[in-house]
């Protein structure tokens, strides 16, 4: 069962924010929320609170079951870019120096690990130690 939630209208450029997303993408919810947590770019605090929305809506999706039973992982995070406002700088000479403020959107969208997912990430990280 996933869960997915939506950030629009960040007044940050997507660029920025493709770098904090691609942080945690893939990755189980409380290791993301770790990385996020600690995370010196601003748009981590966003995404953090975007995903702690996403398992807010799956709680409430699954009133009957646990997260921390649940295996939940960031199935798929992606950015796109929303409006900009374009405006002038002055500049020399009666020139004006378009500036254009960049702002974008996010989707989240979480959901909980099947038994083939588990043995197939258990089999990587026993390779990965080897």
């Amino acid at each position: 069962m996933e869960a997915v939630a939506k950030l629009k209208n960040v007044p940050t450029s997507p660029r920025k924010m493709r770098m904090v997303a691609d942080l945690v993408r893939g990755k189980s919810v409380s290791k993301a929320l770790g990385i996020l947590k600690f995370e010196a770019n601003a748009g981590a605090a966003k995404v953090e609170k975007l995903l702690l929305s996403a398992l807010a809506n799956w709680q409430q999706n699954n009133e009957d079951a646990r997260i921390e039973d649940a295996n939940l992982y960031i199935k798929t995070i992606f950015v796109d870019e929303g409006k900009m406002l374009k405006r002038l700088r002055p500049a020399p000479q009666g020139r004006g120096y378009r500036i254009r403020k960049r702002s974008n959107h996010v989707t989240l969208v979480i959901d909980s690990m099947t038994e083939e997912q588990l043995e197939q990430q258990s089999k990587k990280s026993k390779k990965a130690n080897k």
